[in-house]
């Protein structure tokens, strides 16, 4: 997710300093195959740079992307947990990384803040027409994971929600919480969209189901795919005026870095992963505390990609 996949424009010196979960330098983070020819057409590229944004579905699939590339005899290094669309951005599009693995709804949401596309077909071609020349989408995922305003089971029921237009008759008594940068992102959508002006806008980040649990705030931008959603007895609220657009995960990559090699292979990852798959590969993670790559191996050798 997101995902709503910012906070104002970060400083990308400031996105240098930022820690991976494990405490490492996320731009130091490597792992490398041997060259070689790749099996369709042309050397291998010399380098590929795959990052991923700082929760942990992006640094799931972006692991995904570099392991397969990896199987392919493609020379791979990762950069997991660089930080928010803002800061990574920036750098697929300088060419300091190559893949990232990407919203569709929300890349465009970025890239282009009058479009009003929602469906699918309709963001894929917004994207192909905003994006700028160093850098191409490839195949689309049918994995989605949206973006919600989700709240607990007690909450729904007691005011009787079950559509996001629902909440403007209490939003003004509610603290809503989601990513650091949701307030910037989502503020004026949510007032044109759906009237909403909610008491008070806190950053709770990859907690923000355990802060719907706890009270500590009464409503929360969910991914769809977090496990949690079941495990709290929470419930996403109806978009019924589509403030969010589809949300299919896409590669985003740097032209000039990838050949036909890298291409077919991610698309080939796209052709297999789809919501359901996702939702359990994350419960795997956010539940079960399984790390990443351990997860996205396992995946890819069941669908003989690895």
């Amino acid at each position: 997710m997101r995902r709503i996949i910012g906070v104002a424009a970060v400083a990308l010196a400031a996105a240098l300093s930022l820690s991976a979960c494990g405490g490492s330098d996320p731009l130091s983070t490597t792992a490398s195959a041997a060259p070689s020819e790749s099996g369709s057409g042309g050397a291998a590229a010399a380098k590929v740079v795959v990052g991923s944004f700082n929760f942990p579905e992006s640094v799931l699939l972006a692991s995904i992307y570099a392991q397969a590339l990896q199987a392919k005899g493609v020379t791979v290094e990762e950069k997991p947990n660089i930080g928010s669309r803002e800061v990574v951005y920036d750098q697929i599009k300088s060419g300091g990384l190559t893949v990232l693995p990407e919203y569709a709804g929300s890349l465009l949401a970025f890239v282009d803040k009058s479009s009003t596309a929602r469906t699918k077909d309709e963001i894929l071609s917004g994207l192909k027409a905003k994006l700028p020349p160093e850098l191409e989408i490839l195949e689309p995922a049918a994995a989605e994971d949206n973006n919600s305003l989700t709240v607990t089971k007690a909450t729904a029921d007691k005011y009787k929600l079950t559509t996001i237009e629902d909440l403007a008759k209490v939003a003004k008594d509610f603290v809503v919480g989601g990513p650091p940068e949701f307030k910037q992102r989502q503020e004026e959508n949510f007032k044109n969209v759906y009237g909403l002006e909610f008491k008070q806008w806190k950053p709770t980040g990859d907690t923000t189901a355990d802060a719907i649990k706890s009270g500590t705030v009464q409503v929360g931008n969910v991914f769809t795919t977090d496990p949690k959603i079941v495990l709290n007895d929470l419930v996403p609220l109806q978009d019924n005026k589509n403030a969010f657009g589809s949300e299919n995960v896409t590669p985003l990559v740097y032209k000039a870095g990838v050949n036909d090699t890298v291409t077919s292979t991610l698309n080939a990852v796209s052709a297999k992963l789809d919501t359901q798959t996702l939702v359990s590969l994350m419960k795997r993670i956010s539940v079960d505390k399984d790390d990443p790559p351990v997860v996205a191996k396992d995946w890819l050798t069941q669908n003989g990609l690895l």
